[in-house]
């Protein structure tokens, strides 16, 4: 059974604020970044669309990092 709070390739929390009921509200990290097509692609189908990459394995550490400088700036 898929877990929508860890992330499809490594396991670990994925961080989504929209698969936990708490934070369900606000948008997610996903939304800031633009997450190549190739690394979705490299999961297995029948783990796509099913629970978020981790920001480690969708590739997306370095836009996160340059949003955060930005908006704390």
């Amino acid at each position: 059974m898929n877990n929508p709070q860890s992330c499809p390739a490594c396991g670990a929390s994925n961080r989504c604020s929209l698969a936990d009921p708490r934070t369900a509200a606000q948008a997610c990290w996903c939304y800031s970044v633009s997450i190549a097509p190739e690394v979705i692609e490299a999961l297995p189908g029948e783990q796509r669309n099913k629970a978020c990459l981790c920001p480690a394995c969708a590739q997306v550490l370095e836009q996160l990092q340059a949003a955060n400088n930005v908006s704390a700036g």
